[in-house]
């Protein structure tokens, strides 16, 4: 639809296209050349656009056709439309063919370490105008954010209570936590402890809200125990530092403890029963259509899972 003096005028778009091109190449075979139609089908269509807007808007003659003032006012108008459309295709596709385009994600600590660091590295080497917005969340709050729509996918550690339809889980990898504590504690390494000795120790470990916390609550509980850390960590990388300090005994995935273990930094706890392997999962909302770019990333995240 057109809109001319409070009037809607019915004027199909595609007349504005061929006046855009005749005006810009001043010549009606041109014009009709570059459209891929014919001059008599163009010339059609300009009379008709004339008889709609009740105006002349090209001067014809043997050497090709000009503007009137009326055509120029128009073709002010109808360049910047044009050219705006054009420059739209040219974006739309180039993210299809993953020159461009954008991913927002959500991932927790863990899933960023584990998983998700080394897959966005073999992802950018093969499509390097890709864009990525990370957002570093607890579990929980990915998942949230991913509901909102404030981004695409969520690479999260699983079990989650708050993934339920539209969304949908894929479990990536298994990961295992392991209970670290500083040298200091070295006298504890020559037997495996129960969680209830664990329990009577200093503990560093993430609080209330993180999935890691519901966790191993869940866990102590299983025991009859509760879990009460002594210091409450914001994530999951701020653990080993307090551990290293000797601030107490704490949980934390084997992706994040490999380098302090290797180092001596820390050392690692046995305990009398096994921690349950936890998963590095991607969750995605099924209600909402994913980009390219963040399909691609999908496809990624999935034959990295695969190759383990």
């Amino acid at each position: 639809m057109t809109y001319f003096r409070g009037e809607t005028m019915s004027i199909p778009y595609d007349y504005y296209r061929i006046f855009y091109y005749v005006a810009r190449y001043q010549s009606l075979t041109r014009a009709a050349h570059a459209l891929q139609s014919n001059q008599p089908n163009v010339t059609r269509t300009i009379n008709a656009l004339e008889r709609e807007l009740g105006c002349r808007l090209f001067q014809r003659s043997h050497r090709g056709v000009t503007l009137t003032p009326e055509g120029e006012k128009l073709f002010a108008h109808v360049q910047i439309m044009q050219e705006q459309l054009q420059a739209a295709e040219y974006e739309l596709a180039g993210s299809r063919s993953l020159q461009s385009g954008s991913v927002s994600i959500g991932a927790s600590e863990t899933a960023l370490h584990g998983l998700l660091l080394p897959v966005l590295r073999r992802f950018r080497q093969q499509h390097p105008g890709v864009r990525f917005q990370i957002t570093n969340h607890s579990s929980p709050q990915a998942v949230a954010a991913l509901r909102a729509g404030l981004v695409e996918l969520a690479v999260v550690c699983t079990p989650c209570d708050e993934i339920s339809k539209p969304l949908a889980e894929i479990p990536l990898r298994p990961t295992q936590d392991v209970l670290v504590a500083g040298p200091e504690y070295a006298d504890l390494a020559a037997r495996p402890l129960t969680l209830q000795e664990v329990a009577d120790l200093p503990l560093v470990c993430l609080g209330p809200g993180s999935s890691t916390y519901t966790f191993f609550g869940q866990l102590f509980a299983q025991q009859g125990l509760t879990l009460s850390p002594d210091i409450q960590a914001a994530t999951a990388d701020q653990i080993l530092p307090m551990v290293r300090y000797g601030l107490g005994l704490g949980f934390v995935p084997m992706e994040l403890a490999r380098g302090p273990l290797e180092k001596g930094e820390v050392i690692q706890l046995s305990l009398d029963q096994p921690i349950p392997a936890r998963w590095i999962s991607l969750v995605k909302d099924k209600s909402r259509p994913l980009s390219v770019a963040a399909l691609e990333l999908e496809k990624t995240l999935r034959a990295a899972a695969r190759e383990g």
